[in-house]
């Protein structure tokens, strides 16, 4: 690699100006790295769209890794097509460093244009490359990514599984209900299980496929599938989990048996409210807090006794829930 410069004057840079911004790009070329680096820091300053390509070729030619660095960070502030693609590039370049500078810069594109580029570099074979472009592709909800992303749910790397899973969780095309369901329950990965349980949360409550990959999530082996299930079975208000969600309250890991409770409130469903009713007692308050919060979606009358029992209990955050609930069960009354 060789270091950087550009012709003069700018275009777009208003006469005055140029001797100065000359005088930056001329600092590019200098045989000091550290020169060069700080010379694309004040560049950046400027905020000069025409300043973009001396970026672009700092990143792609400048031989120190800490410049090429610094230039993909510059560069995430701009999100033209030829910025995007050598940014795409830097994926591929042999520093740690640059590499993972350059998938930071890719996470935060805005604008839906950058998508078509993205998508572009999606099937890449390096598993570095195609987790860091779907990555880029999350929040951008271009429709062009669902091929690509559903192509690499069978990709060998899970941490291309994992971003794959999530892109599609977004998109919330109905198409990919399917296969999420299937890895939610079959993928060999916890994490990428997890992201899949929580991916298919926009399907519908009548889904039996859905339903029946997160009943099945609900018993993984792993306890952060099954608090990821219990969290999803309850916000799609899945009616046949209510005996599931119950019996999830005597997991081993209390950040399920929360989950769970928490759900439990979400069905509105009273048959579960002796179950609950029961967790006021618990060593564990934030489990007391959340039982005391579902009793009140719950509003069944009969556990208004309980609840008063509640009121002297010796943590704040579970005395305020408590009354919470009373409330929401007297206001159901009326």
């Amino acid at each position: 690699m060789t270091a950087s410069s550009s012709a003069f004057p700018l275009p777009g840079v208003p006469a005055a100006d140029h001797a100065d911004h000359a005088a930056l790009v001329a600092r590019l070329a200098a045989a000091d790295a550290s020169v060069r680096r700080i010379a694309l820091l004040e560049l950046a300053d400027l905020e000069a769209p025409e300043l973009v390509p001396s970026f672009i070729a700092a990143l792609r030619d400048d031989p120190s890794a800490d410049v090429r660095s610094e230039a993909a960070r510059v560069l995430d502030a701009w999100e033209q097509p030829e910025v995007v693609d050598a940014l795409c590039h830097a994926l591929l370049d042999p520093d740690d460093g640059v590499r993972a500078t350059a998938a930071q810069s890719l996470s935060e594109l805005k604008d839906a244009a950058s998508g078509a580029v993205l998508c572009r570099w999606a099937d890449r074979s390096e598993p570095f490359v195609r987790g860091a472009v779907l990555r880029g592709l999350r929040e951008l909800r271009d429709p062009d990514a669902f091929a690509p992303a559903l192509r690499a749910l069978d990709a060998s790397a899970a941490a291309v599984r994992a971003e794959a899973v999530v892109v599609l969780g977004w998109l919330k095309d109905g198409r990919a209900l399917p296969p999420l369901a299937r890895v939610a329950t079959a993928d060999a990965d916890a994490d990428v299980r997890r992201a899949a349980v929580g991916a298919i949360g926009f399907a519908a409550a009548g889904d039996t496929a859905v339903v029946t990959a997160l009943l099945a999530a609900l018993r993984d082996a792993e306890w952060q599938v099954r608090e990821e299930a219990a969290a999803t079975l309850g916000k799609l208000r899945i009616a046949a989990a209510r005996d599931p969600l119950v019996a999830a309250l005597d997991d081993d890991y209390w950040q399920v048996r929360v989950r769970a409770v928490r759900a439990l409130g979400q069905l509105r469903d009273a048959a579960a409210a002796s179950a609950v009713v029961a967790l006021l007692s618990h060593t564990i308050s934030n489990l007391r807090k959340e039982a005391a919060l579902a009793l009140g979606e719950l509003r069944d009358r009969a556990t208004l006794r309980a609840l008063h029992d509640a009121l002297d209990d010796r943590d704040p955050e579970v005395r305020k829930a408590v009354r919470i609930a009373i409330g929401q069960i007297d206001e159901a009354s009326r």
